[in-house]
C-alpha cells in the first residue's frame, strides 16, 4: 500500500471528464491538492451514495483548489453509462467530477488497494499535495462507505498546516488553534 509522505504512483488513464471520454494523467495534475476517490463498481449499492455525497461537496473541494478523480476498474463505457443513468435507477446523473477507468487494474495495484479476490479496488481514499506527496490515505472494507465531511476536515487540516507550519492536534475543527 502507498505510503503517505511518498510521491504518489504516476497514471495515464482514460476517463469521462465533462460527458466526454480523454485521458487524465494524475502528474499533470501538479500544482493542485488531488482527491483520488477509489471506490469498486459502478452500478453497485454503497458507490452511488458515496459518489453523490462527493458531488453535493464538490464546490467545498473546488474552493479548496482540490481535483476529484473517481477511480473503479470498470470502462469508460460502464462510467458513461452510469454518469447517464438517473438516480432512481442507481446511476449518478448529475455528477460533475472525472471518473477514472482501471480496467487494468494497474492504478488500484499500484496504490495498493485491489481487492484480488474479487478484482475490484477497496473503498480507498488519497489526498494528495500540490506536489503529488500522498498527505492522507484511508481505506475501508467494501461494506460501508466514507465520511465526505471528514474528508473536508482532512484537506483543511493539510492546507492550514501547510501554511502556518503547526500541527493539528485530535479532532481539530477548522478555526482551531495549531500545536
Amino acid at each position: 500500500m502507498i505510503i503517505v509522505g511518498t510521491q504518489a504512483p504516476d497514471f495515464t488513464a482514460e476517463a469521462v471528464v465533462d460527458g466526454e471520454i480523454a485521458d487524465i494523467t494524475l502528474s499533470r495534475l501538479a500544482g493542485r491538492y488531488v482527491l483520488l476517490f477509489f471506490y469498486p463498481l459502478d452500478f453497485s449499492f454503497v458507490c452511488p451514495s458515496e459518489l453523490h455525497s462527493l458531488q453535493r461537496a464538490l464546490t467545498e473541494f473546488q474552493r479548496r483548489d482540490v481535483e476529484v478523480l473517481g477511480i473503479s476498474v470498470d470502462s469508460v463505457f460502464t462510467h458513461r453509462a452510469f454518469l447517464q443513468a438517473p438516480k432512481s435507477t442507481g446511476g449518478i446523473s448529475g455528477i460533475t467530477f472525472s471518473l477514472v477507468s482501471d480496467i487494468s487494474h494497474r492504478i488500484s495495484r499500484s496504490f495498493g488497494v485491489l481487492a484480488e479476490r474479487e478484482s475490484v479496488a477497496l473503498r480507498a481514499t488519497f489526498v494528495l499535495d500540490k506536489e503529488g506527496i500522498v498527505q492522507y490515505g484511508s481505506v475501508n472494507t467494501l461494506d460501508f462507505g466514507r465520511s465526505i465531511g471528514e474528508l473536508l476536515r482532512v484537506v483543511d487540516g493539510i492546507q492550514f498546516a501547510e501554511t502556518h507550519g503547526g500541527l493539528c492536534p485530535a479532532n481539530w475543527q477548522p478555526g482551531d488553534a495549531l500545536l
